[in-house]
């Protein structure tokens, strides 16, 4: 293939978007950006990205789609379940295993000696017609394959559908294979995240990584929408959802300081052992308190404050005992003086604990469930988180079907 030329203006557009790929945390943020910007410059109607998964499986990690796809009906899609394994069955188990790109003008029309086949259940499910496809190895400077990107349906000029041009290609995996490096470091934050939640999950049987995955991605559908509610400036929007999704995954962090004679124990608490427990979100605040980044603040302010009640009867209020450099109130905080994104946590906390089987309950219905949350709007949570809440329940429920 002829090596196309690029203006400065391209490569300083492309270098450009990189940068800021490198302010993100989270992987589904970074999935979602390069995506769009793919997308974009190959003038793609839809797409998806593939991440690697115990070297032999390819995991349907992220999809946008203009024709098929409104905003939730976008968010839920990143939930479904699908592994294919890497080898030269399918198109994108094709490209992991050449690492090479794969530029198709007609899925239906592919070569008879093509080693792999175009899998037709979408389109036929969907009403959809896929047509030009062009999938990408996403490759570290290491040479290490974190996934696969596909685009589906170049568009020209006049809308109608083509084949992805040859500029297209080597453009966008020029931008691909820079953007590797971000997914990998997205992965590695979540990753981290997780085996320090690991250590909570030894001391209390109920912070499970599934748990605070969900959690996590729960906080970051509720925030999205009631910040969407609110008219909220589209780039404040996805830097609070990318640190969202993190910092709400250590909410119970601080659990770790409590005894396991208390956490551990079968029966009903005792006052004082409830008192006990109760200590977990100054122990888990205590741990950002050398804030050296947004992410460390916002970890504080939901460890310290995800069990504050809109009406003010919740806590930690102020633990007098404790010697710690966090600033509480004498009493507990009520209404707007709890950070937004406490508020959010606190909702998505209580939604996964009141769905979830624990050894001494079984899971609600649905029914009871949202029955629960909607009795206790304007008085456990924020109204207008509730509001939020019901707007994305499909999402949530897809998200609940991924982390089991």
């Amino acid at each position: 293939m002829t090596q196309p030329n690029y203006s400065s203006e391209e490569v300083s557009a492309i270098l450009k978007i990189i940068d800021d790929l490198n302010s993100l945390k989270d992987v589904d943020t970074i999935l979602d950006r390069i995506l769009t910007e793919s997308r974009r410059l190959a003038n793609a109607e839809a797409g998806s990205i593939y991440l690697v998964q115990e070297k032999k499986f390819l995991v349907f990690s992220y999809v946008q789609n203009d024709f098929l796809y409104d905003r939730e009906k976008s968010r839920a899609a990143q939930y479904i379940n699908l592994r294919v394994p890497i080898s030269h069955d399918s198109i994108v188990g094709h490209v992991a295993m050449t690492r090479e790109p794969l530029n198709i003008g007609d899925a239906y029309h592919l070569p008879p000696t093509a080693p792999y086949r175009f899998n037709t259940s979408f389109d036929e499910e969907h009403g959809y017609r896929t047509v030009s496809i062009l999938t990408l190895p996403l490759l570290t400077i290491e040479d290490r394959l974190v996934g696969v990107m596909q685009l589906i349906n170049a568009k020209d000029e006049n809308g109608n559908i083509v084949p992805f041009s040859e500029h297209n290609q080597v453009f966008v995996s020029f931008f691909a294979s820079n953007a590797a490096v971000t997914i990998e470091r997205g992965i590695m934050n979540r990753e981290l995240i997780l085996r320090m939640m690991s250590m909570a999950e030894l001391r209390d049987p109920a912070e499970t990584g599934a748990h605070v995955q969900r959690v996590g991605a729960y906080s970051a559908e509720i925030y999205e929408r009631w910040a969407l509610n609110r008219s909220i400036d589209d780039g404040k929007i996805k830097a609070t959802r990318d640190l969202i999704r993190l910092a709400a995954m250590l909410h119970d962090v601080g659990k770790v300081g409590i005894p396991d004679a208390i956490l551990k124990k079968p029966g009903k608490l005792t006052e004082e052992e409830f008192e006990e427990i109760k200590k977990h979100t100054v122990y888990g605040a205590k741990l950002f308190t050398s804030i050296t980044s947004e992410l460390d603040q916002m970890s504080l302010e939901i460890a310290l404050n995800h069990h504050e009640k809109w009406d003010g009867r919740g806590y930690p209020g102020r633990v007098p005992e404790l010697d710690v450099d966090i600033e509480t109130n004498p009493e507990a905080k009520w209404g707007q003086n709890i950070p937004i994104t406490a508020r959010i946590t606190a909702l998505a906390d209580v939604y996964d604990a009141l769905c979830s089987r624990r050894s001494y309950k079984d899971p609600l219905t649905e029914e009871e469930v949202y029955r629960i949350i909607r009795e206790n709007s304007g008085t456990h949570f924020d109204p207008e988180v509730v509001e939020a809440f019901f707007q994305v329940i499909d999402v949530l429920n897809a998200i609940r079907k991924k982390f089991q």
